[in-house]
């Protein structure tokens, strides 16, 4: 699904105009930016929760020459599903 056709669902759901659906999906967008970067989580409850974990330093492979590369620690957001998402499936 692209941001275009959840704009486009929102409003025909909501009644709103494509605009105010873009505006507060921006809006929403923002905040859990912010939230996770200040909190390290953000839980929507009935849905899921998104997490920043840490990943390790580790040794890859370049795909074109097969060599060793070195990929740097990173962080990283994870998804884990809330128990209503998953029923839902």
């Amino acid at each position: 699904m692209t941001k275009a056709e959840l704009i486009t669902g929102i409003a025909k759901q909501t009644g709103l105009t494509k605009a105010d659906s873009e505006r507060a999906l921006n809006a929403f967008l923002d905040i859990a930016k912010a939230t996770i970067n200040k909190e390290g989580r953000l839980p929507l409850a009935g849905f899921g929760t998104f997490v920043v974990v840490n990943r390790k330093a580790r040794t890859g492979r370049n795909p074109q020459t097969g060599s060793p590369i070195q990929i740097k620690a990173s962080k990283v957001v994870r998804f884990r599903p809330g128990k209503e998402l998953k029923e839902s499936l």
